[in-house]
Parts: structure tokens; C-alpha cells; sequence
């Protein structure tokens, strides 16, 4: 196949696609564009520190990562994303590192945006963010603490404050008020 037509694929694929290095977007496609609210050529050159709530979620997650990263040589979760017009939405991120001993470095990544099956309808913190996503990523709380480096307790904490935010008893109800379902 021609380069043109990886071009022609690229653009047009149904996901948004960033192809980055070290979280810098080298090249995006429109409908990543469009998911984010912004022209492709204002992402293009930016860290994707732009797509982040807030910068301290953009280090967590970069941070969270690197091990998945460097051990599996892809990555993938569920979160929540900005927009240009500063509305949080869920978004699907699914990535590939050219070189594992890089999982940072070069590579490619997948946007999806959930928002319309998956809303975000409750004022969140960025921790509480963290916890919601890795709650409908399917992770005890052992698992999270272990993954955002804070205690079992802590999370159990956290997930009690989601549950009351959005009136839920049990964390399989806060689960599917989470997703949506």
C-alpha cells in the first residue's frame, strides 16, 4: 500500500487518532480534533497535558503508565478527558509504545468518546476522578491504592464520597451510575 493511503487511513479513520512523543502530539487526526474541540493544528506541537482536568491528573496518569507500559508495551483505560470548551467527558485511551524501553517516548494513541452512553453529570475532584475511573475500569480497592500509590483506606474513603455524590448504596449501583447503565 502506497504511504498516501496510511495517510488517507490515518485522517479519516472512525477514532481519533495522536501519533506522539514524549506526550507531545506530533500528529493528530480530525476526528481527535473534533472529540477534543479544538483544530487539528492547534494540537499538533502541544503537550497532551491540554486534554487533562488539571496538570496533576496529566503527572498521575502518566506516571500510572509507565510500568503498564514497559511491561505489556500497550495501555488502556477509561477517564475522563477535557475539551476545549472545558466540559469533562469520558473518554476510551488505548496506546502503543514503539520501543517499550520507552513507553513514553514515541508511539501511537486511540481516543473514544463515551460521553454518549457514559455522562458526566457530578462536579468531581481530580482525586475522585481517579478513583471513578479505576472504579469502572473494575478495580478493587486494594488494586487502586496499589495503582495511585495511596492506601486501600483511602480509596475506601474516596468511593463512600462518590457514592454519596450520586446517591448511590451500594459500589455496584455507584458503578452503573458511573457507566451510565
Amino acid at each position: 500500500m502506497p504511504a498516501i493511503a496510511y495517510q488517507t487511513a490515518f485522517q479519516l479513520a472512525p477514532v481519533g487518532m495522536v501519533l506522539s512523543r514524549d506526550r507531545i502530539i506530533e500528529d493528530c487526526n480530525a476526528e481527535v480534533a473534533r472529540i477534543f474541540g479544538y483544530p487539528r493544528e492547534a494540537m499538533v506541537g502541544q503537550s497532551f497535558a491540554l486534554l487533562y482536568p488539571s496538570s496533576d491528573e496529566y503527572e498521575r496518569t502518566g506516571a500510572r503508565i509507565v510500568p503498564v507500559m514497559h511491561a505489556h508495551g500497550t495501555y488502556s483505560d477509561e477517564r475522563i478527558m477535557k475539551r476545549a470548551s472545558g466540559e469533562l467527558f469520558w473518554c476510551h485511551v488505548t496506546g502503543r509504545a514503539l520501543d517499550r524501553a520507552q513507553p513514553l517516548g514515541a508511539g501511537i494513541w486511540t481516543f473514544e468518546d463515551l460521553s454518549a452512553r457514559r455522562a458526566v453529570t457530578t462536579e468531581l475532584t481530580p482525586r475522585e476522578r481517579d478513583i471513578a475511573a479505576q472504579l469502572v475500569n473494575g478495580r478493587t480497592s486494594k488494586q487502586i491504592g496499589r495503582i495511585l500509590e495511596i492506601s486501600p483506606r483511602t480509596v475506601d474513603i474516596y468511593r463512600a464520597r462518590l457514592m454519596k455524590k450520586f446517591g448511590a448504596g451500594t459500589a455496584t449501583e455507584l458503578v452503573q451510575r458511573l457507566t451510565g447503565n
